[in-house]
């Protein structure tokens, strides 16, 4: 089951990015507060790195379980290892080398090491069967003023597969030009889907995926809750 979008809107960047940090705490322990562990679902770009950084600064982490928390990436920029183009990298410099995480819970999309983008996504799908296919608590995605959402670009074939978790995308139209990408249903196998966006750029973009409109961003739905968290700016376009 599936909910209508909840939209909190901020006054500017930083206001979403530390509040979004703030919520990330809070969910993460909710989900650890029976003894599990959390799995959260990754995204990268300009405001997710403000969030990572303000979670690793923040004395509330300490709520938190960080080797009990499993962290997994929606799609990922196909680039050697260590590239500082690559999510992982953000988030390894903004939060996970701050924290106190199990490395065996750090799970990054397979990187460039010349065994082709296809290959490197059925690897990550095999990783996600591997550690049982897990229903993730947070997935937290950026938004690109194409409507775009991890690396399903409008138009593109990937977004009509519904049959594996992962896949390669040739010809970005955003650099670089090969990703991987976790899938819809992937994407729709999460508790809370939360929308991270800041930026005019992104205005129109957002009030066409609010009105569902035909743009990759009008897919993704959390199980419990699906979170539209904008600054004011990519706000501006909704009536």
């Amino acid at each position: 089951m599936t909910v209508d979008p909840e939209l909190l809107i901020h006054s500017d960047a930083e206001d979403l990015a530390f509040s979004v940090a703030g919520r990330f705490i809070t969910a993460l322990a909710d989900a650890q507060s029976t003894g599990g562990i959390a799995h959260v679902v990754l995204t990268g770009g300009r405001v997710a790195s403000v969030v990572y950084q303000a979670v690793a600064e923040s004395p509330a982490r300490v709520e938190v379980d960080w080797q009990r928390v499993e962290f997994w990436w929606g799609d990922e920029r196909f680039l050697p290892d260590g590239d500082p183009e690559r999510n992982v990298t953000q988030a390894r410099d903004a939060l996970l080398s701050a924290l106190d995480v199990d490395p065996a819970r750090v799970h990054p999309m397979p990187a460039d090491t010349g065994q082709g983008a296809e290959e490197a996504a059925a690897a990550y799908a095999s990783e996600l069967e591997a550690a049982g296919s897990p229903t993730f608590d947070v997935l937290m995605l950026g938004v690109g003023p194409d409507g775009h959402v991890a690396s399903l670009f409008p138009g593109f074939p990937q977004l009509d597969v519904i049959d594996v978790a992962a896949v390669a995308v040739h010809d970005s139209p955003k650099p670089p030009p090969t990703r991987v990408s976790l899938t819809f249903p992937l994407l729709d196998r999460t508790r809370e889907v939360w929308f991270v966006v800041s930026g005019e750029d992104k205005a129109d973009a957002v009030a066409t995926a609010l009105a569902e409109g035909d743009v990759p961003a009008a897919h993704p739905k959390g199980q419990n809750r699906t979170l539209w968290l904008l600054d004011e700016a990519a706000a501006s376009k909704l009536s």
